[in-house]
């Protein structure tokens, strides 16, 4: 298990929003320790950035495309510089 820090911003496409899916992200950064926020888009997206271990990063996403009431069609993912002094995640409206 590796323990090198990675930063991601997604933006997912799909039936995404009025599924709980900000709410399933946060119990997921809880659960495996990631920073972060997600947020809903005018457009029907929604955005995270999340902040992780490589390892719990996949396990936030696997859970997120194996849930039962979210859909995602699409992903666009973006590599991003560390934030070191971030302590939480946080869902924003």
């Amino acid at each position: 298990m590796t323990d090198k820090k990675i930063r991601r911003r997604f933006c997912f496409k799909g039936h995404v929003q009025g599924v709980g899916f900000r709410y399933k992200m946060y119990y997921l950064a809880q659960k495996y320790n990631a920073t972060g926020w997600v947020q809903n888009e005018f457009d029907g997206s929604v955005t995270s950035e999340v902040q992780g271990d490589e390892v719990s990063v996949d396990m936030i996403l696997q859970a997120l495309f194996n849930d039962r009431y979210i859909r995602i069609d699409d992903m666009e993912t973006k590599a991003l510089p560390l934030e070191e002094n971030e302590r939480g995640f946080a869902m924003r409206n």
